[in-house]
């Protein structure tokens, strides 16, 4: 299964505990295929580099790493999706598309308000563990 993880669900994995470590150990376990574009690696890294202020003791750079290693990178230049109220959250509708993916993992207004635009569901962390891993 082909997924998207918004950012701020990637790094609550990383950081936390809850459904989005949950997330994060299925992929660890082969259960999932995380895929990413270069601005959401991009993203991941400019956010983390933030947080890793707040918890120094996280080596985020070799998350990030092995994120870039083990996840399958799609080129979305002739999939710009431009749907989205907030034109930041384009990137991931667009890696979907390129990807072929139907699930983007996000807790992000903007983008559970579209969900099912291009048949691609939009579901929160906890309703995709539920979903999938239960």
């Amino acid at each position: 299964m082909k997924v998207i993880l918004d950012t701020n669900v990637l790094l609550s994995g990383i950081f936390f505990s809850g459904p989005p470590y949950v997330i994060l150990k299925a992929w660890q376990e082969g259960k999932i295929e995380i895929i990413v574009s270069e601005d959401i690696i991009a993203e991941y890294q400019r956010v983390a580099e933030e947080l890793s202020q707040q918890f120094p003791s996280v080596d985020i750079e070799r998350i990030l790493e092995l994120l870039t290693i083990h996840t399958e990178i799609v080129d979305t230049k002739n999939f710009q999706a431009t749907v989205c109220e907030d034109p930041d959250d384009n990137k991931f509708i667009s890696c979907a598309l390129a990807g072929k993916s139907k699930i983007i993992v996000s807790g992000d207004k903007h983008l559970l308000k579209i969900s099912g635009h291009e048949g691609i569901q939009v579901l929160k962390p906890r309703e995709f563990t539920d979903k999938y891993f239960k």
